[in-house]
């Protein structure tokens, strides 16, 4: 006879069937909507590109060459493609960039909000998400509205004499970071505070009562304990941002073209699909390990500091 622990062991092993079994639709829906287009894109990289756009199901790497290198069109030598790195190094400088930014103006936020009384906490936290009611291109040309030549800021320096002529910030990597900030700030806001909520501010107290000065409080006591909120909001800021359409269309007017502009670039008038499939791998490759690598040692430093 069995013993009552294989029993139990048996009785566990038939739950754990049981959960799977269950699991099982949810899982296969979710593969194949989450891998399935990433694993069509990964095999057009690998295809010839056809006359008029699609593709020829011919083996070829052409795609992935592309990327970094460019073909002489009379010797058919390789070279770099300094336009694909100059247009990767302006994604990835506004993308941090805008992280920074949002991080600057959204911690002050967020302490704010934390450290008002419980019945307005939820009106401020309302306004902050009042942005997503709104699509995100009427978003952009409501920024466009306020930044263009003859937009609210020129025409309010003009008025008071400050400026005779209007500053040219449309059109511009700065148009492009405003516009970036203004969207992807309630990313960074909710985070923090959702982290701050749970701060326990009577070590925030503790601190002054030891004579410390409010940047020694914010560096040793608030920014170490408010941490996992700062890493959540950046990734959640930083991954939207490298890979940005609308707000560098708009903003930047095709003149300052980023690596989403690019890739729609060649799946459209450039009608190089393996080579766009392969920019899009080459992208979420760099941002996954840039992620992988912020996040682990983010992690330690915690260990680290308790």
């Amino acid at each position: 006879m069995a013993t009552a622990a294989e029993i139990e062991k048996q009785a566990e092993a038939r739950e754990i069937r049981t959960r799977w079994y269950l699991s099982a639709p949810a899982l296969i829906i979710i593969l194949l909507a989450a891998s399935g287009p990433l694993l069509i894109v990964l095999l057009y990289s690998f295809l010839t590109p056809g006359p008029y756009g699609d593709v020829q199901w011919k083996f070829s790497t052409e795609g992935w060459v592309s990327v970094f290198l460019e073909r002489d069109i009379f010797d058919d030598t390789l070279s770099f493609a300094s336009a694909h790195l100059t247009i990767f190094w302006r994604s990835l400088k506004l993308a941090l960039m805008a992280t920074v930014a949002t991080l600057v103006f959204g911690f002050p936020t967020a302490y704010f909000i934390a450290t008002r009384s419980e019945r307005t906490r939820d009106i401020w936290l309302f306004l902050i998400t009042i942005p997503f009611w709104t699509n995100l291109l009427i978003r952009t040309f409501a920024v466009l509205q306020v930044i263009r030549n003859e937009g609210l800021i020129n025409t309010a320096l003009i008025n008071l004499g400050i400026i005779d002529q209007p500053i040219q910030m449309l059109y511009t990597d700065f148009a492009i970071m405003v516009g970036m900030v203004y969207v992807y700030l309630p990313l960074m806001v909710l985070p923090l505070y959702a982290s701050m909520e749970k701060l326990d501010f009577r070590l925030v107290e503790a601190g002054y009562d030891l004579y410390a000065t409010r940047w020694q409080v914010l560096k040793r006591i608030i920014f170490p304990l408010v941490r996992p909120g700062v890493v959540a909001g950046s990734i959640l800021v930083f991954i939207p941002a490298i890979g940005a359409y609308v707000t560098p269309s708009v903003l930047g007017g095709g003149k300052n073209m980023m690596f989403a502009n690019l890739i729609e670039l060649q799946f459209g008038q450039g009608r190089n699909w393996p080579l766009g499939a392969a920019l899009s791998i080459t992208v979420m490759a760099i941002v996954m390990v840039a992620l992988l690598v912020y996040v682990r040692n983010t992690a330690g430093s915690e260990v680290r500091h308790g």
